[in-house]
């Protein structure tokens, strides 16, 4: 509602021998109106939570950074991944979603279990005095385009390859695809926590089934987020539940 203005003095009686003063207007100043329109402005889809960041370039933790690798396809769902870490396995990760119109980076923290299989797998291929192509005799574009690169010691090396039968070099290709995988899903299941409470339930589905098929490097890495998960009120029981069932199914393969 809008607030009223403050009326006017009227009709003092008149005396002969004084003029009459009119008391000064006040009045009261109307709140800012907000439109319909902007009330019913729907919350983009896959929006990051309040707080946190967007940025439109990669961006680093710190100037040490070893390792670096590169993903682009135009037409999958996310058509470009960025990451980047140190030696210790921490870094960044930078993806874009094909429909979503801007970048997003976040922190990664890569287990000792992943660092090790990436560390053998550049060992094994004896990567920055290496001048082997990886790729293929055919060209398999459409997959999507691999970069991978070493800077280290003064030195520096970039690989890139659509497919490849090379065997360390497929390790790098798969570990790099499911730690991309591993960082997307918890952005994606974050912006559930905060906005989307009705996705989790999918979400933690697709989890399953990365769990499943092996599609995440160090699963034993994921309890004590899913633990979060299975303790937060703001997504449905169903989806908690089945963070806790999948707590327990690593606890388990881990023994």
């Amino acid at each position: 509602m809008f607030a009223l203005a403050a009326s006017f003095a009227f009709g003092q009686k008149r005396k002969t021998t004084k003029k009459t003063t009119q008391k000064p207007r006040t009045t009261t100043q109307k709140p800012t109106e907000t439109t319909q329109e902007t009330a019913k402005t729907p919350t983009k889809k896959n929006e990051r939570p309040t707080g946190e960041t967007v940025s439109n370039q990669p961006t680093k933790i710190n100037n040490n950074s070893v390792y670096f690798y590169d993903f682009a396809q135009p037409n999958f769902l996310i058509s470009k991944i960025h990451i980047e870490y140190d030696e210790q396995g921490k870094g960044t990760i930078t993806f874009e979603k094909r429909d979503y119109g801007e970048s997003v980076t976040d922190p990664i923290q890569l287990s000792a279990v992943t660092l090790e299989k990436l560390k053998n797998a550049y060992a094994a291929l004896d990567f920055l005095n290496s001048t082997e192509s990886y790729q293929y005799e055919k060209d398999y574009s459409h997959l999507g385009t691999i970069k991978i690169r070493v800077k280290k010691d003064g030195r520096e090396r970039t690989a890139e390859f659509n497919y490849t039968t090379n065997k360390e070099a497929k390790i790098l290709m798969d570990e790099y695809r499911k730690i991309g995988q591993q960082y997307v899903w918890i952005f994606d299941i974050n912006v559930s926590r905060e906005n989307q409470p009705l996705e989790a339930p999918k979400l933690l589905d697709t989890m399953d089934a990365y769990f499943k098929r092996g599609e995440i490097s160090d699963p034993p890495q994921m309890i004590p987020f899913l633990t979060q998960l299975s303790n937060d009120e703001r997504i449905p029981l169903i989806a908690r539940n089945h963070a806790a069932k999948l707590i327990k199914e690593i606890e388990k393969n881990k023994k």
